[in-house]
C-alpha cells in the first residue's frame, strides 16, 4: 500500500545504495523485460569502457615512452654534430656542415611527428572499437531484452 503523501508509492529509496539489482527489481517493466540479462549488458557496457580506457592509457604510455626516446637520440646526435663542426677548419666548411646537419634534423624531425601521430591514432582507433562493438552488442542485448518486440507499421 502507498504510503500517505509519497508520490513514489511503496519504493523504498534505501535501496539504491545497497544493490543496483534490487534496485532495478522494484521497477515492474511490461512486456516480459529480463533484468538479469539488462544488468549483464549493463555490466558488459562498464567492462568495454574499462577497456577501451585501458587502451588509451597504454597508447599514450607508449607515446611517452617514445618521445622520451626520440629526446634522447636527439640529445645524442646534437653532441655528435656540435663535435663534428667544431673540428671543422674553415667557417664555410662549419656553417654548409651546420645547414646540412639542419637539414637532416628537420626530415627526422617530421618524421618523427608522423610517427607520434600514428601511433595516437591507432591507439584512437583500438579504443574506439571496443567501444562502437560494444554499442553495437548493447543495442541487439537491449532489443533482446525488451521482448524481441517488433515495431508496428
Amino acid at each position: 500500500m502507498a504510503k500517505p503523501g509519497n508520490p513514489f508509492g511503496d519504493f523504498d529509496f534505501t535501496k539504491m545504495m545497497m544493490d543496483p539489482s534490487k534496485l532495478m527489481g522494484e521497477f515492474k517493466f511490461g512486456g516480459g523485460v529480463d533484468m538479469e540479462k539488462l544488468m549483464a549488458s549493463q555490466r558488459r557496457n562498464v567492462e568495454a569502457l574499462t577497456a577501451a580506457n585501458q587502451l588509451a592509457l597504454e597508447g599514450m604510455q607508449a607515446v611517452a615512452r617514445r618521445q622520451a626516446e626520440i629526446f634522447r637520440q636527439m640529445m645524442e646526435e646534437s653532441g655528435a654534430a656540435m663535435k663534428d663542426v667544431m673540428g671543422m677548419g674553415s667557417p664555410e666548411a662549419k656553417a654548409a656542415r651546420q645547414t646540412d646537419l639542419t637539414k637532416e634534423a628537420f626530415k627526422r624531425a617530421i618524421s618523427n611527428m608522423r610517427e607520434l601521430a600514428e601511433m595516437v591514432a591507432k591507439s584512437q582507433n583500438e579504443a574506439f572499437e571496443v567501444i562502437n562493438k560494444r554499442v553495437t552488442d548493447s543495442l541487439d542485448e537491449l532489443r533482446d531484452t525488451m521482448g524481441n518486440k517488433q515495431p508496428p507499421r
